[in-house]
Formats: structure tokens, C-alpha cells, sequence
């Protein structure tokens, strides 16, 4: 009797503190959006923490209740996200992804020059695909070629984000904000019963590309940004190359040109075997003849033994290439297949170690070790001739194919003093590479047709991406970055407490209604300029679909206070609500790169808030001369 007294008292205290603090829900969030921000803009906790505190603190607020709070976590965008994850993650196994970065950036070294591809690529496709797909896909692509080519990743996925989402604005069907805007234009007549004939037509369904008329013109303006000012202000983050690279550890290996190489009839130059990073090609073994220097005219042929010293995750980049493979004995695995279950691992020959003084051939170190020897370190000296005939010293390093628990067996052995594995080293699946492009072609289809949602889609592929062996599910579930999806999850729920809240509302009634007065003197621009500012602050906080609903009945009321065609109000709405880059809780392809890029909360801010009014500017006299008021 006593706990449900007690409990009875618990909920009316509670009751009672909800209804206290009602009227102030709008200042709440106001507060707690301050401390997000400035939390994020100082670095004081990780992004998703953040946001699912704040969150979480609407909710024991009130101000949501607790299906709002987790509601995002069940949202088909988010869980497309993660889908999409497992999918550029099969594509990766299989070497897909290599063909397709290979086919996008070509042969660009430079950083101007992968830009100058991306926009052109990123922009066409965006318009077609929704732009979610997109980034995922080509992250990690971007991520491989930053690393081959010495270039920061902050130097290259905002401009990612920013151009998949310039080229969204160019269609119908190039970003879901637009079809939000679509449906709501369909409905705004028949739900408010107007039955006015001159705004049914002024809110006609949208052509598939009549955004184009301003979406191109945007488009260009802001890639031209992005690869002049932009450029500029995106941040070389170093400590971010550290992680990506690697010691400065020379090997020297030998690579097998087999008779299914596609290297073959190539000069070494168009092979892309010059400018490797941080690994040279010291000579050529064909035959009995040696070809050494190499010159980058020199024709590879099948059964070429070609010899380098460089890094290892540039050994390991050569192996991902089909009918290139180590040569070392006989026994080392050849194909994909049987290698699955092989790792790359390195070990250092200790001072006692009964190796010394023994060449790699004599020494049998494949039946005393069940290993065989890829690459040889020693010091800060360049060694030459062929692995086998190389003399073992203590303080070698050695780079072996092993089983998969040569590690835990050789650990505390006293013929090393240090084993472990090399990461990012499995064996790319070249066999099912075509299979994962079929799989990729299928999904493509499925989001541009909309047949089914594009969740379901998403999950369906990525299913068949593990039945089909493309990956298998233990590497499904590592690709997968859950603090990403966490981290959109939460930004819904905060969007939901800021509508519910009365905050969004506040902001975008004042400035409506101050529009409504001004308009007939200022003019519509004035009117359509406010619009587009409400628009794009808001999709600042909200998320981009929920910014679009928000301020939408908003501009077809100042359309008509100003006695405007409400068709470039509307339209001002659709490009505005996609077209906020200065937060990376804007919109959810900032939050996929802002993890990997090693971004700051400023870094958005600073390129992205000056983008957001030269688009802004572009807009208001672009909309008008499109769509006449």
C-alpha cells in the first residue's frame, strides 16, 4: 500500500512539473540547442553523444515523449543508411569498388583534379539517385584514393557531401526533400478547400526536371565554390594522414605477373605502376634477363617477375590486383578463394632465432612455420636481389601469409620479437565482382523506379550481398558505423522536439509575418528572400524533409499577402530545405563524412555558411526569372 502511494505521488509530482514547465518548452530547447552547439563546436564529446543526450533530455522534459526520443532509430533513412553501409562494403570485397573509383577519378594524382572529376560524376548522378546511396558508396573510395595519393580525407568528403546534394537539386527524384515538396504542392488545394483555380495551377505537380532551370545554375555555382574559395577553407587534417598511413617501413617483394594479369601489354607507366605511393619498381626479371632501371615505356608481359621496396599497404594494394600475386614458393595460395582464410601478418627475427645467418630458401621456413615469406625489412638499407636468396639477420622484418591463428601460435615463440597482423589485408573476392556490380545495378534501379521503398531496397541488396558470398556476415556487421547511425538517429528526435517544442514555429512565424507586412512594399524578392532564409536556417536544425513541411504553409501564406504567383515560393522552399551545409546535423550525408573526415562542427560552419548565402543570393534571382511572380 505504501510503494503504490508512494507511486501515485510520483506520477502527480511529475504531472504536475510537466504542466509547470509547458509553456516554457520552446525556451528549453532553445537551451539545449546552445549547449549541443557549443559542445560540438568546442569538441567537448563526440557527435552522437551529444545529440542523443540532448535528445534524450527533450524527452525527460517533456517535450517528447519517449517514442519521440527513439522514434529515429526506427526511420527507414537511417536504416537505409546502415544497409547501404554493408553494401559498399561487399562492393569493396569484391574489388567493385576499385573498378568503379578507377572509372571515376582515373588517373587524377592531384586534388584539383579528383574535385574537377567528382563534380562533374557526383552532380549527373545525384540528379537521377538519391543522394544517401551515393555518399555511402563513395566514401571509402575516396577514403582509398586519399591514402594512395598522400591526400587529407577532410580534404575530400565535404565537397562529397556538398556535391551529391548540389546535384540533387537539378531533378524531381534527385533528394526526397523535393518529393515532399512535390506531394505537399498536390495536396495543398484539396486539403484546405480552397477550390481557388489560379492556385491549383500555381501549385501544379513539379516536372521531372524543372527544377533544372535553377538546380544547374545553383549546381555550377556552388562546385565553382567548392573548387576555388571552398577549396581553401576545407581543413588538411595531418593527424588524420597519420591514421591512414603507416611507418616509413621499407620491404622488398616480388610480384608474379600470371598469364590472366590485365597489367599485361600495358607499359609500366599506363599501368599505374610509376607512381606508386610510398613503393618503386626497382627492376623487371624476365626470363633469364634482369631490366633494371625500369623506364616507364616498358611493356609488362605475362610470367614478368617484377621487384619492389615500399610500404606494406601498398604491397597489399598490389596483391588486390587480379593475375598479380607475391612470388615465393610453391605453396603460397594463388587464388582468392584459397586465400579467404590466409592472413598477412609480420614478424621480427629475434637475436636467438635459428634463421639467422640462413637464406629464406634454405632456412624451409615454410615447414618449420607453415608461412610463407612475402617481403623482407631490414633497417633503414635497400635490399636487393630475389626474397628467396636473402640472408636473415636479427631485426628483420618479415611479411608472411599465415593461417589464421599463426599469430596466437607464435606469439611468445623466441624465434620472433614481435608478431601481429596486418590489417585491411584479406584477399580481395575478384570472382564475385561482377556479381556485386549486377547487385549494385539492381539497387540503382530499384531507389530511381521506386518500385519498392528505398529502405527495403537497400536491405534486400545488402542481403543478397551476403547470400550471394560477396561478403560474408561477420564482415556485414564490422562495416557497419554504428556511432553514424546513432548519430542521425538522434538528430531526428531533436528535429521532432524542436517542432514540438514551439521553437521552429517561433522563429519561422516571426520572420513570415514580419514578410507578410514588408512584402506589398518591398516587394515579393524581399518576400521570396525571407522564405528561402527560414528554409535553409531551419533545415540547419531540422532535418531537411521536416524543415520543407514546416515553413511550406508558411510561403504559400506570404505568397498571398503579397498577391505573388505562389509557384517560386514553393519552389524556394524545395531548394532551400536541401541546401544547408553550414551544420553537419543539416542534413544526414554530412553526418556520413563528418566521422571519417575527422571534421569539427567550425569546419561545416566555416565553408558551408558562406555557401549558404551565395546560393541563398543566386536563388532569389534565379526563382523569380524561372517561375514570374
Amino acid at each position: 500500500m505504501l510503494a503504490d502511494g508512494l507511486f501515485t505521488l510520483l506520477q502527480t509530482w511529475h504531472g504536475g512539473l510537466m504542466q509547470a514547465i509547458q509553456p516554457w518548452h520552446a525556451v528549453l530547447m532553445y537551451v539545449i540547442i546552445i549547449v549541443i552547439f557549443v559542445g560540438l563546436a568546442r569538441d567537448y564529446a563526440p557527435a552522437d553523444v551529444l545529440l542523443l543526450g540532448g535528445t534524450i533530455m527533450a524527452g525527460l522534459l517533456g517535450i517528447i515523449n519517449s517514442r519521440e526520443v527513439f522514434a529515429g532509430f526506427g526511420n527507414p533513412s537511417m536504416l537505409m543508411v546502415g544497409a547501404l553501409f554493408v553494401v559498399a562494403a561487399g562492393l569493396r570485397e569484391t574489388g567493385a569498388l576499385d573498378l568503379i573509383g578507377h572509372r571515376m577519378l582515373g588517373k587524377a594524382r592531384r586534388e584539383v583534379g579528383a574535385l574537377s572529376r567528382m563534380l562533374v560524376v557526383l552532380t549527373v548522378s545525384s540528379a537521377f539517385l538519391n543522394n544517401t546511396p551515393i555518399v555511402a558508396m563513395f566514401v571509402p573510395i575516396l577514403m582509398d584514393w586519399c591514402r594512395k595519393n598522400g591526400v587529407s580525407p577532410s580534404r575530400m568528403l565535404i565537397p562529397l557531401s556538398f556535391m551529391t546534394i548540389l546535384g540533387g537539386i537539378c531533378s524531381k527524384i534527385g533528394t526526397s526533400t523535393n518529393l515532399v515538396v512535390d506531394g505537399l504542392m498536390r495536396d495543398w488545394v484539396s486539403l484546405n478547400g480552397t477550390g481557388d483555380p489560379v492556385l491549383a495551377e500555381q501549385l501544379r505537380p513539379m516536372g521531372l526536371f524543372e527544377l533544372a532551370k535553377v538546380g544547374v545554375p545553383m549546381a555550377l555555382i556552388g562546385g565553382a565554390f567548392m573548387l576555388t574559395v571552398g577549396r581553401k577553407l576545407l581543413p588538411d587534417n595531418k593527424s588524420l594522414m597519420e591514421q591512414l598511413g603507416e611507418s616509413t617501413r621499407d620491404y622488398l617483394v616480388d610480384m608474379l605477373v600470371q598469364p590472366n594479369c590485365r597489367l599485361i601489354g600495358q607499359t609500366v607507366a599506363a599501368a599505374g605502376l610509376r607512381h606508386l605511393p610510398g613503393l618503386f619498381l626497382i627492376e623487371i626479371n624476365r626470363q633469364d634477363r634482369t631490366i633494371t632501371p625500369v623506364e616507364p615505356d616498358e611493356i609488362i608481359r605475362a610470367g614478368d617477375r617484377l621487384t619492389f621496396t615500399g610500404v606494406v599497404s601498398t604491397i597489399v594494394d598490389l596483391e588486390r590486383i587480379p593475375g598479380l600475386i607475391p612470388a615465393v614458393d610453391d605453396g603460397y595460395e594463388t587464388k582468392a578463394a584459397d586465400r579467404r582464410n590466409r592472413r598477412l601478418c609480420e614478424a621480427v627475427i629475434s637475436s636467438t632465432s635459428p634463421l639467422i645467418g640462413k637464406s629464406i630458401r634454405d632456412a624451409e621456413f615454410r615447414a618449420l612455420y607453415n608461412a610463407a615469406v612475402v617481403a623482407v625489412h631490414r633497417g633503414g638499407a635497400r635490399l636487393h636481389g630475389r626474397i628467396g636468396d636473402i640472408v636473415m639477420r636479427a631485426g628483420d622484418t618479415l611479411l608472411l601469409q599465415t593461417g589464421p591463428h599463426f599469430v596466437r601460435a607464435h606469439r611468445n615463440n623466441p624465434d620472433f620479437f614481435l608478431v601481429g597482423n596486418v590489417e585491411e589485408a584479406r584477399p580481395i573476392r575478384h570472382d564475385r565482382a561482377l556479381l556485386a556490380m549486377g547487385l549494385l545495378a539492381v539497387l540503382i534501379t530499384l531507389l530511381a523506379t521506386q518500385i519498392i521503398p528505398e529502405a527495403v531496397a537497400a536491405f534486400l541488396i545488402a542481403g543478397l550481398m551476403i547470400a550471394t558470398r560477396c561478403i560474408s556476415a561477420s564482415e556485414a556487421r564490422q562495416s557497419v558505423d554504428f556511432q553514424t547511425l546513432i548519430a542521425i538517429a538522434a538528430s531526428f528526435g531533436l528535429g521532432k522536439a524542436i517542432d514540438a517544442s514551439g521553437a521552429a514555429d517561433q522563429i519561422a512565424g516571426i520572420i513570415t509575418h514580419v514578410t507578410g507586412y514588408t512584402g506589398p512594399t518591398l516587394g515579393p524578392w524581399a518576400a521570396l528572400a525571407a522564405v528561402y532564409l527560414v528554409t535553409m536556417l531551419s533545415s540547419e536544425l531540422l532535418t531537411n524533409n521536416a524543415s520543407a513541411a514546416l515553413v511550406f504553409p508558411f510561403a504559400i501564406a506570404t505568397a498571398q499577402a503579397c498577391e505573388a504567383n505562389a509557384r517560386p515560393f514553393a519552389m524556394a522552399v524545395a531548394f532551400a530545405a536541401s541546401a544547408a551545409f553550414a551544420t553537419p546535423i543539416g542534413y544526414q550525408t554530412h553526418m556520413m563524412v563528418w566521422g571519417p573526415g575527422g571534421y569539427k562542427f567550425g569546419d561545416f560552419l566555416k565553408i558551408g555558411l558562406p555557401l549558404d548565402f551565395l546560393l541563398m543570393i543566386a536563388a532569389t534571382i534565379l526563382i523569380p526569372l524561372a517561375w514570374p511572380f
